[in-house]
């Protein structure tokens, strides 16, 4: 489901999502883990360019369509050029609003050219509101968890904060985590807001929720968390890591 013109196979809002949900992977990519290369492609010497996330979970920075109409809508024109004019935490964020806002016209032009009815138009927003936006992706608006990080050992782990929040859970995973460090004092209010932020713990390289039965890691210079397999490390080499930093935040001060 690359474009809108020809025969297609992909008639449903399901399969639609997928491919909604490939090309954010992939946005996400250059806008995280990736941005060190998207920022250099971004040059403001070069043409009008766009960032294309593509239903492979890739992307690519490229000159637009040049068809009028094009098959699909096009992204943000020109993204490169406030590169340089601007602070790059800021120039990123401006370019995930703008990566989220052609994504659901992406996502919808496929539901108007398919002849999606009502409901099936309810039931792929629904899907798609249910995934983080790339701006809180970028951002990290979506995680705000500092105040967890007790120690540098203990914030390797991410499932090492769940387990208190999740104390039904405790027990019958205890065999795949270290041991939590946390105030047993805390009271039931704070449990409860805790588990609220843990909800909306997202993966700072591929955005999805957190999942107890995963390996986690936080930079400690940014704080945003990571599926250790998403950034490489596991487990075992994390414990002998005492200052982690994530592929972007390296990239950053290697550019410096």
């Amino acid at each position: 489901m690359e474009g809108g013109g020809g025969p297609h196979s992909s008639r449903t809002a399901e399969e639609v999502f997928r491919d909604f949900r490939g090309r954010r992977a992939g946005m996400i990519k250059a806008l995280t883990t990736d941005v060190e290369k998207f920022y250099q492609l971004c040059d403001p010497e070069k043409e009008n360019l766009c960032l294309y996330g593509l239903p492979n979970e890739t992307w690519e920075v490229t000159l637009p369509a040049e068809e009028v109409p094009p098959e699909l809508p096009e992204p943000a024109l020109g993204i490169n050029f406030a590169r340089d004019g601007m602070e790059e935490k800021d120039w990123l964020a401006l370019v995930a609003v703008h990566s989220d806002a052609w994504l659901l016209a992406v996502a919808f032009y496929f539901g108007a050219r398919f002849g999606f009815d009502k409901e099936s138009r309810r039931r792929l927003f629904n899907m798609i509101n249910n995934l983080p936006t790339i701006f809180e992706v970028v951002t990290g608006t979506a995680k705000k968890l500092s105040k967890e990080k007790t120690s540098n050992s203990s914030s390797k782990n991410k499932p090492n904060s769940k387990t208190q929040s999740r104390p039904a859970e405790s027990q019958t995973r205890a065999s795949k985590m270290h041991s939590p460090k946390e105030d047993e004092d805390s009271g039931a209010d704070e449990e409860e807001e805790e588990e609220e932020d843990h909800e909306n713990t997202l993966c700072g390289a591929c955005g999805d929720n957190y999942a107890n039965d995963e390996f986690w890691i936080c930079c400690d210079m940014c704080e945003r968390w990571f599926h250790g397999k998403c950034v490489r490390i596991t487990p075992a080499r994390a414990e002998h890591i005492k200052q982690y930093k994530c592929p972007s935040c390296s990239n950053k001060r290697a550019r410096v």
